[in-house]
């Protein structure tokens, strides 16, 4: 008798320990959505784990240079044992708060990394890869497995954009296409001092429904003004690209040829001041360059010449000078690389988190006033 008990005791204590491991579902990361353009919005959600658990969810990233890059925030699952890192406040990290997007926009070299990195994509043909995971505890998080991963695309193109290689009429650049037949309204895309062809600002325009060409205008051998009247015209005169609706978009030194297209070149118009639209956009920490002071001479310029009702002005407060397209790192100072080839560290300026609201808040209005200037005046046409 005793034996039959004690046997029946040892089942259903096995069965017992058996529909509680049964019972447990590991931990799952989600990411809606999984693919999709690098301005676009994602949302992270942990669940199945304990309640009131610590836990840090890590964003990394392996550049097209071959360097690794990583964000991560600190949480704790709440009583159904999720983390929501849209809605939950991350109270340590390489970001704090409430930040849907911080596990993107606060990345940073991993430790040990070279310094003075700075993260752009060099390939548009390819997405940009990102590894999102969670981890137990707050501390030593790179050290151990992961509870639970999953992998993201960022693209800079969306699906049907086309890219292509310009190299007529002594141009060197890359034109991108948005989907569908054509045409469409065109920008010339100007970067800064560093040279070379810097195409995913171009990519993502072209995404959006712009036929953009990304051009590289200190390497050309010419004057640098008359190589831009010469790429604003092949954009012009393009079969896809609808001639009285191009735009030109500069950052940094591209800023000075883009102001010369609008007021002195007479390839745009024939009188020497600025009769199209003009939007600037100035980061008020810059320590490049002078970008808010400059705002304000264009601006006293235009009321004199009686045209400011052109000119529209972003001006964003503890930003830097690389004001680029949403959910990128920020970067106070970085190695520079000038065009002969000599390297320095520059300082750029700004603070992480106003800096990168000052992103994604001028992305948004830059494209509403593309496609405001360039968009709405045809569709009203039409």
């Amino acid at each position: 008798m005793w034996s039959k008990c004690r046997w029946s005791t040892v089942m259903f204590s096995f069965l017992h320990r058996r529909s509680s491991v049964m019972s447990q579902t590991p931990p799952i990361v989600s990411v809606l959505p999984t693919r999709g353009l690098v301005d676009e919005k994602f949302k992270v959600l942990v669940e199945n784990l304990p309640p009131g658990r610590p836990v840090t969810v890590r964003s990394l990233h392996h550049s097209d240079n071959g360097h690794y890059w990583e964000a991560f925030g600190f949480y704790t699952s709440d009583h159904r044992g999720t983390v929501n890192v849209s809605k939950d406040q991350s109270v340590g990290g390489t970001y704090t708060g409430k930040e849907p997007m911080g596990l993107l926009w606060s990345m940073c070299p991993v430790p040990g990394s070279h310094k003075g990195l700075r993260l752009r994509k060099l390939n548009m043909c390819s997405p940009m890869l990102v590894n999102i995971s969670v981890h137990s505890g707050h501390e030593g998080f790179r050290d151990g497995a992961p509870l639970a991963s999953v992998l993201v695309e960022r693209w800079y193109m969306a699906p049907g954009v086309k890219r292509i290689d310009v190299q007529e009429k002594g141009l060197l650049g890359t034109l991108f296409l948005p989907p569908g037949p054509g045409p469409f309204p065109g920008i010339l895309d100007l970067w800064g001092g560093g040279g070379g062809l810097v195409e995913y600002r171009s990519a993502l325009l072209a995404s959006h429904g712009f036929a953009t060409m990304s051009l590289d205008y200190l390497s050309c051998g010419q004057p640098v003004f008359t190589y831009v009247e010469t790429a604003f015209n092949f954009i012009k005169d393009h079969p896809q690209v609808i001639a009285d609706r191009v735009g030109v978009v500069g950052l940094c030194l591209g800023s000075l040829p883009a102001l010369y297209l609008a007021a002195d070149s007479t390839v745009v118009k024939v009188v020497k001041q600025i009769t199209s639209p003009l939007l600037l956009v100035s980061g008020c920490d810059d320590q490049n360059w002078p970008s808010f002071e400059t705002a304000e001479d264009i601006n006293q310029t235009m009321r004199a010449a009686g045209n400011d009702h052109l000119l529209s002005r972003l001006d964003y407060p503890d930003s830097g000078h690389l004001i680029e397209p949403p959910f990128s790192p920020h970067f106070r100072a970085s190695t520079f690389v000038t065009t002969n080839k000599r390297k320095a560290m520059i300082l750029w300026g700004g603070k992480t988190k106003p800096h990168s609201d000052a992103q994604e808040d001028s992305w948004r209005k830059i494209l509403s006033f593309l496609q405001q200037h360039l968009c709405c005046s045809l569709n009203a046409k039409l």
